[in-house]
């Protein structure tokens, strides 16, 4: 019931979203240099790598790390950087994952493949069985200011409480959420 929620979706997110698609994908392109996407190396289901695109909103000498690693996030922000994450518009690509089947709508937030202490402690409770999602429990329960243990305990109590009933209550709070900017430190 999931993946065909999710496939459905997803197609018709990418129809009515197409012209906006193009359109931030002509801004990023314009306003700095390198490719409009960003394609990073994320962990997936089963600890599984996988290609995630999301709009470039970081100049292309960044650290491939995760942002809250960083010393000064915002002073490798591109021009559009921080509108584009504050609106949550960098994120628009990765419908295509959800397409093919690497994400759900639902789900905790993949990894970067560097971050060691994050898939560790996932796998080791559990939550590495889960397929990544655009959003998540934890996502709105603080997003980027949670420190990993506690992402990670939301996540488990994702795993132990998932249902398209829960999966419906988060997608609407991500949707308040992004309407109010809340969670975005940068």
């Amino acid at each position: 019931m999931k993946r065909i929620f999710d496939f459905t979706l997803a197609v018709l997110l990418i129809t009515i979203f197409c012209i906006p698609i193009i359109l931030v994908a002509l801004m990023v392109k314009f306003t700095s240099k390198g490719p409009a996407l960003y394609w990073s190396d994320r962990v997936g289901k089963d600890n599984v790598l996988f290609k995630m695109p999301k709009f470039r909103s970081m100049r292309t000498d960044a650290p491939v790390v995760a942002t809250h690693l960083m010393a000064d996030p915002k002073q490798y922000l591109t021009p559009i950087g921080s509108f584009l994450r504050k609106s949550s518009l960098d994120e628009l690509p990765q419908l295509w994952n959800i397409l093919i089947g690497d994400m759900s709508f639902v789900g905790p937030r993949p990894a970067l493949y560097n971050q060691i202490d994050l898939v560790g402690l996932r796998t080791s409770m559990g939550v590495s069985t889960l397929t990544p999602g655009l959003t998540g429990w934890a996502q709105i329960n603080g997003r980027d200011e949670l420190p990993i243990p506690i992402k990670v305990e939301f996540d488990v109590e994702y795993l132990k409480c998932k249902s398209m009933r829960f999966d419906f209550y988060i997608l609407w709070m991500t949707f308040l959420k992004v309407v109010r900017r809340d969670g975005v430190s940068h």
